[in-house]
């Protein structure tokens, strides 16, 4: 690949104490030397830093720190500099204009990364992950990430892979000597490899609901008719005033969505509208996508009063959003108002009238009484996602359906070994699932084969 030299803000964009300029390429140590007024970093050695200034000719554009990082011991396996500057983003586009004028030029977008992958510096999932870890918003997506960027997924399947990579080696030496009719390759041995390559992928692809949670967040809609303590919750939860609290029914129109972190995972916490018969067309609007919001969560925490005498319209609203892969959590709300033996019966009716599963909770709200257990539940439904066979966790999109590949691939090898296929179309079954393993990685096979 072309290794001219690039320069980019490493640092994220507005005004700081610091910002940094990353460079990287075979004349990354010259161009900054030029422009650098302190020690000659042409002679300096690999992993020091410089105090200087940085000049445009005679002007002086600010007082840096420089460190010099010689290949190949650096992120992208090139030699590379990174100057420390005050952190005015026009002092960095000052040092950037300056790095051009001297033969660098500006990085494309994810390019140092690029260059880490295509000098073998990192895999195509390790450099996936970097994207991940910078975008993590808590501690469970920060730690996925970071198991990936030590190539938790690659070290996983490697080993499958070579083994199967020796397999496939034999069967392409069979076509080789086709005439003579000989097996290289122990078919039995081959049929427990791929059990044990279909025991492994099963367990990767399972990951990746809860990978889904942790990177994404879980959806939680908060449904109920109105004036059930929907918007109270939303503002207990968060401990702010988010969302209007009013007696008047129909206050909420449309949707409102917060993050809630419990226990290093993020909640997607959707407030929707009261949900009732109504001639008001804004909030029919609200109801209507407050059912939609539904349609696309993970759990569905629904309210019902239990001052209410009659629960006959929340016990068909529950029936009418129910769905077999949608947690239910039924919360009795305002208990502050009524006895113990009120909210009992309200669980007993509920438990008569609800088919499914579900868990009951009382709570008030304004009193703060019981929100703890309302998010112990939420938690648990993330912690259930968990597979105990993996440490590692699938939480990307591309991985997932390269693995939903490779399991296809494996299913037809073994029909192939079963059905006593041709050696032709078995060793193109093999490719096949070597290629898709391969492609989480970006290794390819063809040279190795």
């Amino acid at each position: 690949m072309n290794h001219d030299t690039i320069c980019a803000l490493a640092t994220a964009n507005g005004i700081g104490a610091i910002g940094i300029i990353r460079i990287s390429g075979d004349d990354a140590i010259p161009v900054s030397a030029k422009i650098f007024d302190g020690k000659n970093l042409e002679k300096a050695q690999s992993h020091t830093v410089h105090y200087g200034f940085i000049k445009d000719g005679d002007e002086v554009i600010d007082e840096v720190m420089i460190s010099v990082f010689k290949a190949p011991k650096t992120f992208t396996a090139e030699d590379s500099v990174e100057i420390s500057f005050h952190g005015s983003p026009h002092i960095a586009k000052k040092i950037l204009e300056v790095l051009i004028k001297n033969g660098a030029r500006m990085a494309k977008a994810g390019e140092f990364t690029m260059r880490a992958f295509m000098n073998g510096r990192i895999d195509l999932s390790q450099a996936e992950s970097i994207a991940d870890l910078i975008a993590s918003e808590n501690e469970a997506s920060r730690k996925v990430a970071l198991n990936q960027l030590k190539g938790g997924i690659t070290n996983e399947i490697s080993f499958l892979r070579t083994d199967l990579l020796n397999f496939v080696s034999l069967i392409e030496l069979e076509l080789d000597f086709a005439e003579e009719d000989v097996e290289f390759a122990d078919r039995s041995a081959l049929n427990q490899l791929l059990d044990k390559i279909e025991a492994k992928l099963n367990s990767l692809i399972e990951s990746f609901q809860y990978g889904n949670a942790i990177k994404n967040g879980t959806a939680v809609a908060i449904i109920g008719k109105p004036n059930a303590g929907k918007s109270t919750l939303l503002n207990a939860l968060l401990k702010e005033e988010r969302a209007i609290v009013s007696n008047i029914a129909g206050t909420t129109r449309d949707t409102i969505e917060e993050i809630l972190h419990i226990k290093g995972h993020a909640f997607r916490l959707i407030d929707t509208a009261g949900l009732r018969e109504t001639a008001d067309e804004i909030e029919a609007i609200g109801v209507k996508k407050a059912k939609e919001k539904v349609e696309n969560a993970n759990i569905l925490v629904y309210l019902a009063d239990a001052a209410t005498e009659n629960f006959s319209e929340d016990i068909e609203m529950i029936k009418s959003l129910q769905r077999d892969d949608l947690k239910l959590i039924i919360c009795a709300t305002k208990i502050d108002e009524v006895s113990p033996a009120q909210y009992e019966l309200v669980e007993n009716i509920f438990r008569k009238e609800i088919a499914q599963d579900f868990d009951f909770i009382t709570i008030s709200a304004v009193e703060n009484q019981n929100m703890q257990d309302l998010k112990d539940e939420l938690s648990s439904y993330v912690e259930q996602l968990k597979s105990e066979e993996s440490n590692v966790v699938i939480t990307n999109q591309r991985h997932f359906e390269a693995l939903g590949k490779s399991m296809d691939a494996v299913n037809k090898v073994k029909e192939a070994i079963t059905f006593q296929i041709s050696t032709e179309l078995l060793a193109y079954e093999l490719r096949n699932a070597l290629e898709h393993l391969g492609e989480i990685s970006g290794e390819v096979t063809n040279d190795e084969l």
